[in-house]
């Protein structure tokens, strides 16, 4: 199966360096890399040009195409026609080996799957377990337990907790993002996470990022993963593996991130369920609630308390923005 692969970047340059040299020693080679550049300056130009990276074409854009769903959608005009498979990565993780080999093989084992994910294996944290079933603070699943965060437990307490299974978005919008145990196996989700996701030319063609999700972009993989289900199954293919260092380069500022928090989780949420029932819309609501006093009770607790005021207060402002001003569907 011929495959490519998109790399959106954004003032990354040393990061970029360290994603390139894992895909170099890859057990399946990409046909094609796209690197799409929105930085502001020319480091990464400059990296890019001392090495030699087989397959790679390099575009920086401008204005009117810099941008995270921009960008993506700019590395998807170049792709070569032939290509099957289109991956894409963020621009701050580093592959194992046979990354793309695990995903190309969760490709091939169904033909109705037309998304697949990897994972972060430093961000996992499932250990083995003996234990038969899930507490309000262990989490239990396959063989594996991790324990439950804050704001689970919290929400296992409060009646808040999502029924379903990881990466599915139930109808009140608020899952489990927990992942799954690296079993080697594929699990069928609702959700990919954009850090690694790949997709299906067919879904490529049919759909494109959405604009509405300018700039930064939190929750365009979402909004994708979820418009992409009209087309087949996703699945968190567990032997997709990778690290995530998450690279503080080129985020916004946490009072916009809180505000895109809110709103941009609203967006995602009418996309699979434009019109929840009234316990689906209290649940939403009492979960956004209950998250921004969790993030504001972090002034106390965290080492950056001046970034989780702006944060929990970004969420307020954006929570009370939709009252007047909901976000419209593209």
């Amino acid at each position: 199966m011929m495959f490519s692969l998109i790399v959106c970047t954004y003032q990354r340059a040393e990061a970029l360096n360290r994603l390139l040299a894992s895909v170099a020693v890859q057990s399946l080679y990409p046909d094609e890399i796209l690197i799409i550049d929105g930085s502001r300056d020319d480091k990464t130009r400059e990296s890019l040009s001392q090495q030699n990276f087989k397959n790679l074409s390099y575009y920086k854009v401008e204005d009117k195409d810099r941008g995270l769903t921009r960008q993506r959608n700019f590395g998807i005009e170049k792709l070569n026609p032939q290509a099957e498979i289109v991956c894409f990565l963020d621009d701050d993780v580093v592959l194992e080996p046979d990354y793309f080999e695990a995903v190309l093989g969760a490709f091939k084992s169904n033909p109705d799957i037309v998304g697949v994910g990897g994972v972060a294996t430093n961000e996992n944290l499932w250990k083995p377990s003996d234990r038969k079933s899930s507490t309000d603070k262990v989490y239990v699943l396959e063989g594996f337990e991790r324990s439950e965060s804050q704001r689970f437990y919290l929400r296992n307490k409060l009646g808040l907790q999502s029924p379903d299974l990881p990466g599915i978005m139930p109808d009140f919008s608020h899952g489990r993002t927990y992942g799954y145990p690296l079993t080697g196996k594929n699990y069928e989700v609702d959700l990919l996470i954009g850090m690694a996701m790949n997709f299906r030319r067919k879904i490529i063609e049919a759909e494109k990022f959405s604009l509405y999700f300018d700039g930064y972009g939190l929750y365009e993989d979402a909004d994708y993963c979820l418009r992409a289900l009209k087309y087949g199954k996703n699945v968190m293919c567990t032997a997709a593996r990778l690290e995530h260092h998450h690279d503080p380069a080129g985020r916004p500022n946490l009072y916009k991130y809180g505000k895109m928090v809110i709103r941009n989780g609203w967006y995602v949420w009418r996309v699979k369920y434009p019109n929840p029932g009234l316990k689906a819309r209290f649940k939403w609501n009492a979960t956004a609630l209950l998250l921004t006093l969790i993030r504001y009770s972090n002034v106390l607790t965290a080492s950056d308390k001046k970034g989780a005021f702006n944060e929990a207060t970004g969420r307020v402002v954006g929570w009370w923005s939709l009252l007047f001003n909901k976000p419209q569907h593209r």
